[in-house]
């Protein structure tokens, strides 16, 4: 009975297993842009201000001016909900793609490390031949801490920015995360003139800024009569042209952060195609060493030497092709247009 007691409160004491979530990109994007808090509340906001514009509507009673606000309510409100899931959805692929890389690098740095212990017994061995020297021992050895350092540090940052992508998609705390390895990143079809027109239609900051500049447009018109003070006309026409001014300046701000992001992605699509011929090159160096240690010109560890090379040169194919991702959701964020075909 002590035994079954026992055994009873123990299980009742174990943590419960961690959930195993396995996504894709595409996956975490569309959970976020599905059930994600920001999103959510925008598109509750959204509904509000629909349910709002319909009353003002169906009032006989309502003025222009209230009709104006309520019709510009609900499409700032909308534009609001597209431009909240373009950023959610660069905040998602920016940790995704964190914690993918991490988890890369995390399996780099353990193979440099197996190769950092094979060249410090090189070095031993060498030494006991004599044919090194202590300070040859001693330089493989600081390699090896060091590389073992930077091993401890990226396991220590994978669980970290794992947590940060639960907790942006809603999943439980502590949920056990097996991401897949991001896709390749899609080609940058469109133009920067495109992605620049219309900008004061899509963007929530721009199409705040032309409601402000048609709005006090209105109130000149309603103020220009006969039985309004000319005061009030006067202010309406200050207020006017302050409203544009505003609206010219959004613009132009808008124009040159979508400029700057569309370079920042077209270098990023380059730096993708250096970093795979980077990888060419490497694969043909092992291919070499491979055939050298057949033809006994080569030792074991330079195959593993140039695995390693090899390794580096894709995980450096990753990063770029993270980068170009990573640029492409800021485009997609400052052009009110998704470039990058997760946003649905």
């Amino acid at each position: 009975m002590k035994r079954v007691t026992l055994a009873l409160t123990l299980a009742l004491a174990a943590p419960a297993s961690a959930q195993t979530v396995s996504l894709t990109l595409p996956d975490a994007v569309a959970r976020a842009l599905t059930s994600g808090p920001d999103v959510s509340t925008a598109r509750a906001n959204l509904q509000k201000a629909q349910a709002t514009l319909r009353a003002t509507r169906a009032d006989p009673t309502t003025i222009v001016t209230t009709l104006t606000q309520a019709e510009q309510g609900a499409a700032a409100a909308e534009a609001t909900l597209a431009g909240t899931k373009l950023n959610v959805a660069q905040t998602v692929i920016g940790q995704y793609l964190a914690a993918s890389e991490a988890a890369g690098r995390v399996s780099l740095n353990e193979a440099q490390v197996r190769l950092d212990e094979r060249t410090l017994q090189i070095a031993r061995a060498r030494l006991t031949a004599r044919v090194a020297t202590q300070l040859d021992v001693n330089r493989a050895q600081t390699t090896l801490n060091q590389d073992r350092q930077e091993l401890a540090d990226a396991r220590a940052s994978l669980p970290v920015l794992e947590a940060q992508l639960v907790r942006t998609l809603g999943l439980n705390t502590g949920a056990d995360l097996r991401l897949a390895t991001p896709p390749a990143p899609p080609r940058l079809s469109a133009t920067l003139s495109g992605l620049q027109t219309g900008l004061e239609k899509r963007l929530p900051t721009l199409v705040q800024a032309a409601q402000g500049a048609e709005f006090a447009a209105l109130q000149v018109r309603v103020s220009n009569n006969d039985y309004t003070p000319a005061r009030t006309l006067q202010d309406a026409q200050v207020a006017l042209e302050n409203a544009r001014r505003d609206l010219e300046g959004a613009q132009r701000g808008a124009n040159t952060q979508v400029r700057d992001a569309y370079r920042s992605a077209q270098d990023a699509v380059q730096r993708v195609e250096l970093a795979r011929q980077t990888l060419a090159n490497a694969q043909t160096t092992l291919t070499q060493a491979q055939a050298r240690l057949r033809a006994g010109t080569a030792a074991a560890v330079d195959v593993q030497s140039a695995q390693v090379q090899a390794q580096q040169a894709q995980f450096g194919v990753t990063q770029a092709q993270g980068n170009l991702w990573r640029s492409l959701a800021a485009l997609s964020a400052a052009s009110g247009t998704d470039v990058t075909g997760l946003v649905r």
